[in-house]
């Protein structure tokens, strides 16, 4: 049996032991584990090392590098994470719903886990814990598979928290790690029916494609970002600045920040050149059309795959449009459902913008960089997700739940 299999079973061996427990006691092993994770924050560390010096053997760039590096800083704040979700409402058990039908029956829609949950990502071991905890909360048990970049800080924290949850009512088995760092162990999640309920991916387009073309397990489709700004001819050029850098600049590797600034013409005459100039200061490199290389002539040219790419980078497409209906098209074409904006004082356009773009997320006068399920006040979250059927944008505790139906009679049969 492989590993992959076998701990996959041990995860649905649990399943019903977890749905029994009460928040109380799913808050308490959270809390355990958050203490846990601080006491053996040294332990952490020291694995820690051993993975970034693999990476930097083999080369893996410093923005990289940066995303798997632990100190105890950030082990406090991952830590604290737990604690966060602690605190927030357990929608497991909750009535969403009560029908009384004419035949008397009683009709309950409630909340349920949903079962054994795998996750694959990529090297970002605070999702190690950010997972656990919110899988753990709503009792469901779960199956990680991070990347083998951080195989032994991974490692090493699925130990620690596996030691603190022995002391708690939650059974250790709800956390399975898959140590195997062969894409195979990958290609065989992908094809656990009957073990697995669901899949979520986490990481980079290429990771979460292969999830999504090649599972038969149900498969949430999260993250890729490319997310566009559309500054309109009615925009306050202050707000617009604003704004754009700050969903470009502030945190450039994320899934929520622009790729793509789209310009009125009317704007861009008057503003852009500007506007360059502050990207300019800010170190990230543009790449323009025609008509924005007349106006920053130090822009590299854009091409069609520049505009299909998610950078995650100080890199910005830039181009001008002659109106909101070009905006739109291009948002259609290279969007990928996640946070598009529009910046505008125009009321109509913005309405418009809203309700005719297709993404999980938009917004006016306001940075993309918000679409967050802390920002949005959901605690944590498990990732965002950029499809329609079960849950859409950012994913926190509810959207890890499906729903049961209890119906009550007293001898109905149907006729």
């Amino acid at each position: 049996m492989s590993e992959v299999v076998a701990k996959a079973e041990l995860a649905k061996s649990v399943v019903t032991a977890l749905g029994k427990l009460t928040t109380a006691q799913k808050n308490e092993a959270l809390l355990t584990m958050a203490d846990a994770l601080q006491q053996n924050a040294d332990a952490i560390i020291a694995a820690n090392a051993k993975d970034l010096e693999r990476g930097k053997e083999n080369g893996t760039p410093e923005s990289m590098l940066d995303r798997l590096a632990l100190n105890a800083a950030r082990i406090e704040a991952i830590a604290e994470g737990l604690r966060q979700i602690v605190a927030l409402p357990d929608p497991v058990g909750d009535t969403l719903e009560t029908l009384e039908r004419p035949n008397g029956l009683i009709i309950e829609k409630i909340r349920v886990p949903l079962g054994v949950i795998g996750i694959i990502y990529e090297a970002r071991p605070n999702v190690t814990v950010d997972a656990a905890g919110l899988c753990l909360k709503t009792g469901n048990a779960v199956v990680l598979r991070g990347g083998s970049a951080a195989l032994y800080t991974n490692r090493q924290i699925v130990e620690v928290l596996h030691a603190a949850l022995a002391e708690t009512n939650m059974p250790p088995e709800a956390l399975q790690l898959i140590e195997d760092p062969n894409r195979a162990s990958v290609d065989e999640m992908l094809k656990l029916n009957g073990l697995l309920d669901v899949i979520i991916p986490r990481g980079g387009s290429s990771l979460i494609q292969n999830v999504v073309r090649n599972a038969t397990v149900p498969v949430i489709e999260t993250g890729a970002g490319i997310c566009h700004t559309y500054v309109d001819e009615g925009a306050d050029p202050a707000m617009a600045e604003a704004i754009a850098l700050n969903a470009k600049a502030q945190r450039p590797s994320v899934c929520n920040s622009m790729e793509t600034l789209l310009v009125h013409r009317t704007f861009a005459g008057e503003h852009l050149p500007a506007l360059g100039e502050a990207f300019r200061d800010a170190r990230v490199e543009l790449r323009g059309c025609n008509r924005t290389r007349t106006l920053i002539p130090w822009a590299l040219p854009v091409t069609e795959e520049n505009f299909a790419t998610e950078y995650n980078d100080y890199i910005l497409n830039v181009k001008v449009v002659d109106d909101i209906d070009e905006a739109l098209e291009h948002i259609a074409k290279y969007g990928t459902k996640h946070s598009e904006c529009i910046v505008t004082e125009n009321e109509e356009n913005a309405e418009r913008f809203q309700d005719d773009v297709d993404a999980a997320a938009v917004y006016h006068n306001a940075s993309t960089r918000f679409t967050d399920g802390f920002e949005f006040g959901f605690g944590a979250e498990i990732g965002i997700s950029t499809q329609k059927l079960h849950a859409r944008g950012p994913m926190g505790l509810p959207a890890l739940t499906s729903v049961k139906y209890k119906i009550y009679g007293n001898g109905q049969i149907r006729k």
